[in-house]
């Protein structure tokens, strides 16, 4: 399984309106197109997280083929009056706001 997560800023209670973005997008057959497995959202502080977990060997690759899917483009331009950058002067696309795993542990 890979996973990733996203680390922006979020606009002050704006989480029932980017639930309700992610709750129509996930109704479609782009998680699944994607091979999502799961999606949890968290905030904390202003600050949004957003952990995906994807099956398969190809899910980067799966996740770039789909950038450029209509309904995916659409999920941004959503996305954007509540969600913004962690640093805008550096963001160039979603990969600049994930998170770096340096640690993993799983029960065997």
């Amino acid at each position: 399984m890979y996973s990733t997560l996203i680390v922006a800023r979020m606009a002050p209670d704006s989480a029932p309106d980017v639930a309700g973005v992610f709750e129509e997008f996930d109704r479609t057959e782009m998680p699944h197109l994607m091979g999502t497995r799961r999606r949890e959202l968290f905030r904390y502080r202003g600050l949004y997280f957003h952990l995906q977990s994807f099956d398969g060997p190809d899910a980067a690759a799966r996740i770039e083929a789909a950038r450029t899917d209509p309904r995916f483009v659409r999920i941004s331009g959503d996305l954007k009056p509540y969600i913004e950058a962690y640093d805008p002067a550096t963001w160039r696309s979603p990969a600049d706001a994930m998170a770096e795993r340096f640690y993993r542990w799983s029960a065997s």
